[in-house]
């Protein structure tokens, strides 16, 4: 068994074929997208120092998703926007970015491995691995990017709706983030299905009737 920053090679160390590896997130925040990331690793370009994104630190994240998008084999970074969570409940809309982005490799993998306890509808083979972003190098890899990626999108939107504190919160319901939405009203990108949200809406519409 091979090891490499506490994740466990022997998950795939059988497969002997292209495996992509798959995470999202964003589908606890209360606004923004909720960001997907499908990675297909280089057996012969290694990268030291995979991790669960969330353990790593933000320059540590960084600096690996360079590398990632530089070595892989193929990777693609996939969306279900906030209208598509709002219709569809957030689980749907997870499953569908993570179908989008295992679309969008350019490699069509033999096999998809999906962090979590479901997977959504693939043409290939996926097997669902609870905390496989600790566990399964191309996950953490995915996990990676989706993160970096969204938290780009966050700081970016920090500066369109100044106050709410997005950037840090990163949309997550902290109380910061709560208070402002109590304050300031939802914005365009709030997730109006989320009851937090439903509630701000509701508490602005009584006092417009008011």
């Amino acid at each position: 068994m091979t090891t490499q920053m506490g994740l466990d090679f022997s998950l795939v160390a059988q497969a002997h074929e292209l495996v992509a590896g798959v995470d999202e997130v964003g589908r606890g925040p209360l606004c923004g997208a909720v960001v997907t990331a499908a990675v297909i690793l280089d057996p012969n370009r290694p990268i030291l120092g995979l991790n669960d994104s969330k353990k790593l630190t933000e320059a540590r994240r960084e600096k690996l998703y360079d590398e990632i998008c530089e070595k892989a084999l193929s990777w693609h970074i996939a969306r279900a926007e906030v209208e598509e969570i709002d219709e569809l409940n957030i689980l749907h809309a997870t499953m569908l970015a993570m179908q989008r982005a295992v679309e969008g490799l350019h490699i069509t993998p033999k096999m998809a491995m999906i962090d979590g306890n479901r997977c959504p509808k693939l043409t290939m083979p996926s097997e669902a691995v609870v905390k496989g972003d600790s566990k399964v190098p191309a996950i953490a890899a995915a996990s990676i990017l989706a993160k970096v990626s969204r938290d780009r999108e966050m700081a970016a939107f920090e500066l369109i709706y100044p106050g709410y504190g997005i950037g840090g919160h990163k949309g997550y319901p902290t109380p910061v983030h709560l208070e402002a939405l109590a304050r300031l009203g939802p914005t365009p990108i709030h997730r109006r299905s989320f009851a937090p949200v439903r509630q701000a809406y509701e508490a602005r519409e009584s006092l417009i009737e008011v």
